[in-house]
């Protein structure tokens, strides 16, 4: 709160003051009373005009710079309200009676909102686990009459499988921290299940899955780390190019502070202008809009789980010729020593 903002605020009263003063002086003069006595009387009334305004404006500034500075340190500016005490000043009391109103109404609403989202993610949740149940018997009996059906509906049905999956997976993302457990893991385990997972897709489009020596320990949790990886697969797979040695390698880097998973592939890449926005929430880039109708979820799930799982995912690439998906592990030497 500045002084010659508050004075220009006063600026009416400090007007009004001069005038009365001119009043009492005129006054005094007209009958006629002493010089000596009207000065100090005037000074007198001045000072105690001055003084009223000065502790008017202590009083005040105390209360709202310590508002605006508290609402500039919080995260969240809504709750400035419990930080402040109860001002003695009556405009100040009607602001923090008002401000208390708001962020009444304001929690209220978020309450009503959280509620409803809860509610809506509950619900998305169980349909997606009843949808599973049929899709997972449509896919049995695909798989036990492989030669009596066509290969496109099993391709559609795995297409729906994923896709179900990916939307279980982001509504579950939004309150991560409630559905993940860390611990050491082997990434080998991990990179096994996602080849069984895959191999159809795989042997269909000729892909050659490589992986080296992945035997490494890491710390993370298992049903992320395998969606995570799931997806970037899926992309290797979804974005091949038609050339007969089509392949997907994966290998680890074992460094001192950090394990580096790679994921490499030759498919048709990702364009230099594109590259930076492909973690972008429903990005598809050039290659979604022109090989296939692709949502853009999949990384950008796969990189705020990353986050929140305190790995790094980034992804370098040239068109037509590969992709690389680096995602770090650092090492935490209190499980070295523990160890």
């Amino acid at each position: 709160m500045k002084m010659n903002a508050y004075l220009k605020d006063k600026v009416y009263d400090i007007v009004t003051t001069f005038i009365t003063i001119i009043i009492i002086y005129l006054m005094l003069m007209a009958f006629k009373v002493n010089i000596e006595i009207i000065i100090p009387v005037l000074v007198i009334f001045l000072i105690c005009n001055l003084t009223i305004l000065f502790i008017d404006y202590f009083r005040k500034k105390k209360f709202y710079s310590e508002l605006l500075y508290n609402i500039e340190g919080l995260d969240k500016a809504y709750l400035v309200l419990e930080t402040l005490e109860n001002p003695e000043f009556y405009e100040g009391k009607l602001l923090y009676q008002a401000l208390y109103e708001i962020n009444k109404s304001f929690l209220e609403n978020v309450n009503k909102i959280d509620k409803s989202k809860r509610d809506f993610k509950e619900y998305v949740e169980m349909w997606i686990h009843e949808v599973k149940v049929p899709l997972a018997s449509l896919i049995l009996t695909i798989n036990n009459h492989k030669n009596e059906i066509n290969p496109k509906i099993k391709a559609q049905i795995k297409k729906l499988e994923d896709y179900v999956e990916q939307v279980l997976y982001y509504v579950r993302s939004e309150n991560a921290e409630k559905d993940y457990l860390i611990k050491e893991i082997n990434l080998g385990s991990i990179i096994k299940n996602i080849g069984l997972k895959n191999m159809d897709d795989l042997l269909d489009n000729n892909i050659e899955f490589i992986v080296e020596k992945t035997n490494a320990l890491v710390f993370s949790d298992s049903k992320w780390l395998e969606f995570i990886l799931g997806q970037i697969v899926n992309n290797s797979i979804k974005y091949k190019r038609n050339i007969k040695n089509s392949y997907i390698k994966i290998s680890i880097r074992d460094e001192k502070t950090k394990v580096i998973l790679i994921i490499e592939d030759n498919g048709i890449g990702i364009k230099e202008s594109d590259i930076k926005q492909v973690f972008d929430k429903s990005f598809t880039g050039e290659n979604g809009r022109v090989r296939s109708k692709s949502t853009g979820m999949g990384l950008y799930i796969a990189k705020n789980m990353c986050e929140r799982l305190g790995h790094t995912i980034k992804i370098e690439s040239s068109a037509n010729k590969y992709t690389r998906v680096y995602i770090t592990f650092a090492k935490n030497d209190f499980y070295e020593i523990a160890k």
